[in-house]
């Protein structure tokens, strides 16, 4: 009985409060400006990964691998042919290292929290910058010649991902800032086809619930550095 009412209290009154909001909201939206039903799966599916991951359990990595592959196919719907790639070809692999590298730095032994890496080396973050101008340019290109729509906004959204992805899987509490302005491209992305199609309006309002979810994810990730501090971050 105890080990089941720990389960329920797995979650803090707020994180529970983000998710049954963010939940309530993507449905809703989902009622109101139509979408089919794969929409509305991806977006239950991403809002709770968020929430894994917010509290550093690698399920958030396992939920976003089922994610990826799912948007992915949303995007290929709509000829978003960058986050068709961005997500299949670079976010659900990159996913899969992190997931790795999550159960590979259990905090203390524990599988339900990954360690927490507080400090990049300022080399790693020139590496960072560079291999995320690389990227971007490759895929400017590339996104130019299958005639990607919108194609500004979509490789934008390239580079925060890329970004976003790799301090996911280094473990880095700014993976979920980066993440955060990834919400926001993807938000100006299909606002604009949601111009064409009122259904996207709900695929809005789910990176909207992102934003929500990465900003705690950051905050909380933050806590969980300080509680680990004394013990010190081990990387491998």
């Amino acid at each position: 009985m105890k080990r089941f009412y720990d389960k329920l209290n797995y979650f803090s009154n707020t994180e529970k409060i983000i998710w049954t909001v963010s939940v309530c909201l993507i449905v809703l939206s989902h009622i109101v400006f139509g979408g089919d039903l794969l929409n509305l799966l991806a977006s239950l599916i991403g809002v709770t990964s968020l929430l894994f991951a917010a509290k550093g359990n690698p399920i958030g990595m396992v939920l976003m691998i089922i994610f990826a592959s799912v948007y992915g196919y949303i995007s290929y719907r709509f000829a978003y042919y960058g986050e068709l790639l961005t997500y299949v070809g670079m976010t659900l692999p990159m996913s899969v290292w992190s997931l790795i590298s999550w159960l590979r730095n259990p905090y203390r032994g524990n599988r339900a929290q990954v360690t927490v890496n507080a400090k990049l080396p300022k080399r790693e973050w020139l590496l960072l910058a560079v291999l995320t101008v690389a990227v971007t340019a490759l895929f400017y290109f590339i996104l130019r010649a299958l005639g990607t729509a919108n194609l500004l906004p979509s490789t934008l959204s390239v580079s925060t991902s890329f970004a976003a992805v790799y301090l996911t899987a280094r473990r880095s509490p700014y993976y979920a800032v980066a993440y955060a302005c990834n919400d926001v491209v993807l938000m100006i992305l299909w606002t604009l086809a949601a111009l064409t199609d009122r259904s996207y309006v709900s695929t809005v309002i789910c990176f909207a619930a992102f934003l929500a979810g990465d900003i705690y994810g950051f905050i909380s990730w933050k806590r969980m550095e300080r509680a680990q501090k004394p013990s010190g971050s081990m990387d491998r």
